[in-house]
């Protein structure tokens, strides 16, 4: 059957009918700004303590840990390209929502929210990053069993139109 991919303007640690949301970490899993700030501040200190005997990771690829705090029964944290540092950030970036899209998989999650990775302090331009991700999101859609929505959750209406699914 295969999973949805939508796109919503919300808040990622306000998506409760979610199994899992996805923190657009650091390599280390430390508590970092931005959408990983705000995902350690909900979820509480037991994520940092939790993530970090996990750490580091390489860039492309996630880890699963417990929620805590949060209304979501895990947290997948995968590391994003940084645009004007790693070669082929196009690469790397349809590799990031592969493996949380594996891991969410794995796990028989249903539900998966992602924010825009890599287009904050990592520098990704929006209209690049987000028809990556959606993209490399459809490709896999049809081969998903368990996840039956991959969700885009923007900060604002105005990434929509670069993250739009149709």
């Amino acid at each position: 059957m295969g999973a949805r991919v939508t796109a919503v303007v919300g808040d990622i640690v306000h998506q409760p009918d979610c199994d899992a949301i996805v923190n657009a970490a650091n390599p280390q899993l430390l508590a970092g700004g931005g959408v990983c700030g705000a995902i350690h501040r909900a979820a509480g200190p037991e994520l940092e303590d939790y993530a970090v005997n996990l750490g580091p990771i390489d860039v492309g690829a996630s880890v699963i840990t417990p929620g805590f705090r949060l209304p979501n029964r895990w947290v997948i944290h995968v590391v994003g390209p940084r645009y004007f540092a790693d070669p082929d950030p196009a690469a790397l970036l349809a590799k990031a929502v592969r493996s949380v899209l594996a891991l969410a998989e794995k796990h028989g999650a249903t539900r998966v929210a992602l924010p825009a990775i890599s287009t904050g302090i990592y520098g990704y331009p929006l209209e690049e990053a987000g028809p990556i991700m959606v993209a490399a999101a459809k490709a896999m859609a049809p081969t998903l069993a368990h996840v039956e929505e991959v969700r885009f959750v923007l900060v604002h209406a105005g990434m929509l139109r670069w993250f739009d699914p149709t």
